[in-house]
């Protein structure tokens, strides 16, 4: 990822509705949302999700596939993945370990520890 591709993808989600949106469409996993549900779950106008949507579609963090009339949109999870690795590129100056702590707590916040039965 470049510099200015980094900079629009952390620009489009510095906007409460846009980091709303795309934090809804990764709960709504690989089936995506129908950008009308979208802008229900939203409570905001269609054409003012549309604007959110095409921001955070141009920033390469959200993908739209047409469905007849309808459009269904999903996070791009391979855009999250170049801006975060992008970010922490350089992590410890090439001392992976002492980036464990994150690492760590990422894998522990995404992937929950299941109760044993």
């Amino acid at each position: 990822m470049e510099m200015k591709d980094a900079i629009a993808a952390l620009s489009a989600l510095a906007q409460d509705t846009r980091l709303s949106v795309f934090r809804l469409l990764v709960v709504a996993g690989p089936d995506g949302m129908p950008a009308g549900e979208i802008a229900t779950a939203m409570a905001a106008p269609a054409n003012t999700i549309s604007t959110h949507l095409s921001i955070l579609a141009a920033a390469g963090l959200v993908r739209s596939q047409r469905e007849g009339r309808s459009i269904r949109y999903f996070a791009r999870m391979e855009g999250m993945t170049a801006l975060l690795t992008f970010l922490l590129r350089d992590c410890c100056r090439g001392n992976p370990d002492l980036c464990l702590p994150l690492t760590d707590h990422l894998s522990q916040a995404l992937c929950p520890p299941q109760d044993a039965p």
